[in-house]
């Protein structure tokens, strides 16, 4: 069976297909398949000056971080090497020297 994409607005999965668009029955959100492609594209992942990043890009912290459930901290000026995009909150997937594999906010680093 086709799975249809969940409602962008709700994220509701009982979505249906009516005369070339989707229509969402919970809070009656009706899109096609340009606008879901443009959304997509129009999710960007800049740094904190608004430079686009991209994956396997190496970004500088401008923070002192503390790593959750460690006396740790991630120091600023901190380079990070090969960085991968994520969806979610923290947006960038790294391992960061020292400290190992993190999960970091877009908005506490620079591209170098």
């Amino acid at each position: 069976m086709n799975q249809l994409p969940p409602c962008p607005q709700c994220g509701s999965e009982y979505t249906y297909e009516d005369m070339g668009l989707y229509v969402c029955p919970e809070c009656a959100h009706e899109w096609s398949d340009s606008e879901r492609a443009a959304d997509e594209a129009a999710k960007v992942v800049t740094d904190a000056h608004g430079t686009p990043l991209a994956d396997g890009d190496s970004v500088t912290v401008i923070k002192d971080l503390k790593v959750k459930g460690s006396s740790q901290v991630v120091k600023v000026g901190a380079k990070v090497k090969s960085i991968r995009l994520v969806d979610g909150d923290h947006d960038i997937d790294c391992k960061i020297d020292g400290i190992g594999a993190m999960k970091l906010k877009s908005e506490f680093v620079r591209k170098a």
